[in-house]
């Protein structure tokens, strides 16, 4: 069994200045017991932790290690862009180098703006569209997490659920009022929804793969009903691409899917995994923007050159090597068949969803389509499994409503040993 002796030590010592001793839930371990682990450093697929173990990683920063950590070309493009200077909050040449570059990559969008983070970009996504329609209403979906703005922490999904408060103490009732709870998966209820409030509402936000409840794909006819509804009605459709934005696809679920939101949001694998978000849109929308418009959204940091050169570096690599798309969701597909194998051999009840390079194991008897059915899955079991394939090396996120994320720099040795571990670990369940 691994030890994790100077992991607990640090966490000790971070519980006395920092709250529950993690800059973000979910790190905390609450939902799964026991300690975090503290990282020192990682390369490729692997993580290097405090007390020397190595673990394959399965979460690559929740999703921007496409190529690997400590990927070379991202690298170097930021230690060469540090030693001209960190910040300037003045304009760079880089920032519309990787703009036209993102706009050239991503359908239905002409102009694009940065910003550091996702939850920023998502909630001036929403700011954007009530400044656009003049509406003051979003319709957004149990289940589904787009970051910690007020607007959205009704039913939000990951480290929300996991601590059973999707209502958060501090959002108020004039907030939540303008916040429209949906069913992922199920249209009528939106269309419902979207009755009930005629000429209020002004945007659909929508994770188009979720990825906070564990990896949930939309059901068909699901997106494109959305898409006809926002039209119908004069609502805008926003995805929210901050997982699966340059992951699934050069130009994200937009392309994957043939489906046109009218706003997009966008962070993680946009900045080379360095805080950054960003959000794009067609013209008529976008120049509703401060300095060209009424909507105001400003930030020193947005556009920062170390986060543009890391996002120029990681962008450019996925834009010249499109077959990448194609190995990871074929290694994803590998990973997916071997654990269902497993799982099987020791009659582990479970069900597994997959979509690209982004898989869940849900031990679940029913399939896991919305919320509701997510909340279903036997944590116990998903506890066990998690400390069970942390012992053999193998790190995957620290809750049962988080997806998994598949890295290139996996090679099918990793898988083997992953798929291994998953049929050694079933076996005490």
């Amino acid at each position: 069994m691994i030890k994790y002796q100077r992991s607990s030590a640090l966490f000790a010592e971070a519980q006395k200045v920092i709250p529950g001793g993690v800059n973000s839930p979910v790190r905390a371990f609450k939902a799964v017991g026991g300690d975090p682990i503290f990282v020192k450093e990682a390369k490729g697929a692997y993580l290097y932790d405090e007390d020397g173990n190595e673990l394959i990683d399965y979460i690559n920063s929740w999703g921007p290690m496409i190529l690997g950590h400590a990927y070379e070309p991202v690298v170097n493009a930021v230690v060469e862009k540090a030693k001209k200077g960190t910040s300037f909050g003045m304009p760079t040449e880089i920032e519309t180098e990787i703009a036209e570059l993102a706009v050239s990559m991503v359908p239905n969008i002409d102009k694009i703006r940065f910003v550091n983070s996702g939850t920023e970009a998502c909630m001036s996504a929403v700011r954007l569209a009530r400044g656009f329609t003049g509406k003051d209403k979003l319709i957004k979906f149990a289940g589904c997490y787009h970051g910690h703005s007020d607007s959205f922490l009704i039913q939000a999904g990951s480290g929300a659920v996991t601590f059973g408060s999707p209502n958060s103490p501090g959002v108020t009732e004039g907030t939540a009022k303008d916040t429209l709870l949906a069913k992922y998966n199920n249209l009528e209820n939106v269309k419902e929804i979207v009755a009930a409030n005629q000429g209020e509402i002004a945007c659909i936000i929508i994770e188009p793969i979720a990825g906070n409840m564990g990896c949930i794909p939309p059901a068909e006819g699901f997106l494109e009903g959305l898409r006809a509804l926002c039209d119908k009605n004069d609502i805008l459709l926003i995805f929210d691409e901050v997982m699966t934005g340059f992951r699934l696809a050069a130009g994200g679920a937009q392309e994957l899917l043939n489906i046109n939101a009218d706003i997009v949001t966008f962070g993680k694998v946009i900045g080379g995994g360095l805080p950054v978000g960003a959000f794009a849109a067609r013209d008529e929308i976008m120049n509703h923007l401060a300095p060209l418009g009424p909507v105001y959204q400003a930030g020193t940091l947005s556009g920062n050159p170390l986060a543009m050169s890391a996002g120029l570096a990681m962008l450019s690599e996925l834009n010249n090597s499109p077959e990448i798309f194609l190995s990871l969701a074929e290694k994803t597909q590998y990973l997916h068949q071997g654990i269902t194998e497993a799982l099987d051999k020791h009659k582990v009840v479970h069900t597994i969803n997959r979509t690209g390079s982004m898989i869940s194991v849900h031990f679940s008897p029913t399939p896991v389509i919305d919320f509701a059915t997510a909340a279903e899955v036997n944590n116990e079991t998903f506890k066990k499994f998690f400390h069970g394939m942390l012992d053999n090396g193998i790190y995957i996120a620290p809750s049962a409503f988080e997806t998994w994320f598949i890295t290139e720099a996996l090679t099918y040795k990793d898988l083997d040993k992953t798929i291994t571990a998953v049929d050694k670990v079933a076996a005490t369940l």
